[in-house]
């Protein structure tokens, strides 16, 4: 893979300006409400999973009962709900920030990247919705630790070109997780299935301005911004897995509270490894593995930037690949 950042002025070329004013057009398409297109007087069906297997893990603990599984779906789908609502406050808030620098420029980007924080905002409604209706039929005592804006304050006081980085990747990986692990489960919740359709509808304009922004922040920084940036991608990164391993205890000790058995403690063990190697994976390994987040960062980066980032996720990517018997 060649490293090196191509050479390119400030303004943006005709395919770049064609992608934005696509995005508009899409936007426009696939705009979805919340009440009228998703929930649409819908409850829960609390004896379907929520999150597929390929993603929550549950099949790597055979010593739960079926509906035991069920429900360690259902917790860490509740989870996915919020950490998304969690995420998308710091994405609208740089998106809003971003959208500044095309305020007197190209008026479809200025449009394109309103829309786009419109579009966050709706989620982070849609997911505060979904967690009071879980909460209606699951059993009492779930917590969800990290503070939203506390969270949203310390990622955004990281460099411009890392916090894109960041978002790039959450959206990437967002769609690779509706395609090819959600839509194809038909054991799902049809009301969860449903609102993860509509949010990867929106989100796939998304990460197309992602990498747009992305790209033209970085061209912008010199090499040592650059390495720096670098740096706070990894950083980022490390504070991404402190939430994960605080919510995926929180998660873990919920189920094993709610369960109507005592399980042993090697059990009890193996369900919180579990439940945070599935977050591991949903938040973090699934992303970076992507080929389409490797292809974006490996153009703006060197081959000893690209390697310090291996090197840093590897206890992470370890921990997640590792087998279990």
């Amino acid at each position: 893979m060649n490293h090196t950042a191509p050479v390119t002025t400030g303004h943006h070329h005709h395919g770049e300006a064609q992608r934005y004013a696509r995005a508009v057009e899409v936007s426009k398409r696939v705009r979805f409400d919340i009440d009228r297109d998703v929930i649409r007087g819908r409850q829960f069906d609390f004896d379907k999973k929520f999150l597929p297997d390929g993603l929550s893990r549950v099949n790597e603990l055979p010593f739960l009962l079926p509906a035991e599984r069920r429900l360690l779906s259902q917790v860490q789908g509740r989870s996915y709900a919020n950490i998304f609502g969690l995420v998308e406050r710091f994405i609208s808030a740089q998106m809003l920030d971003v959208s500044r620098d095309h305020q007197f420029g190209d008026q479809t980007a200025l449009e394109a990247l309103v829309r786009f924080t419109d579009e966050e905002i709706k989620h982070q409604e849609m997911f505060r919705r979904l967690e009071r209706m879980a909460a209606a039929g699951m059993p009492e005592g779930y917590v969800f630790v990290p503070d939203p804006n506390g969270v949203a304050q310390a990622v955004l006081s990281a460099s411009r070109w890392a916090v894109l980085g960041l978002i790039c990747h959450i959206e990437i990986f967002v769609l690779q997780h509706y395609h090819s692990s959600i839509d194809p489960d038909d054991n799902l919740s049809e009301l969860w299935k449903d609102v993860f359709l509509h949010h990867a509808r929106e989100e796939s304009q998304h990460a197309i301005l992602d990498e747009l922004e992305w790209r033209r922040e970085d061209e912008r920084l010199s090499a040592e911004e650059r390495d720096s940036a670098v740096n706070d991608l990894i950083g980022l990164v490390g504070a991404v897995d402190g939430i994960l391993q605080a919510q995926a205890k929180a998660d873990a000790d919920y189920f094993v509270t709610s369960v109507n058995r005592r399980l042993s403690d090697d059990e009890t063990a193996r369900i919180h490894a579990t439940v945070l190697r599935a977050y591991r994976w949903q938040y973090i390994v699934s992303g970076v593995q992507g080929e389409r987040f490797q292809s974006v960062l490996g153009a703006l980066i060197t081959d000893a930037q690209f390697a310090r980032i291996g090197a840093a996720l590897t206890p992470i990517v370890e921990d997640v690949t590792r087998v279990t018997h």
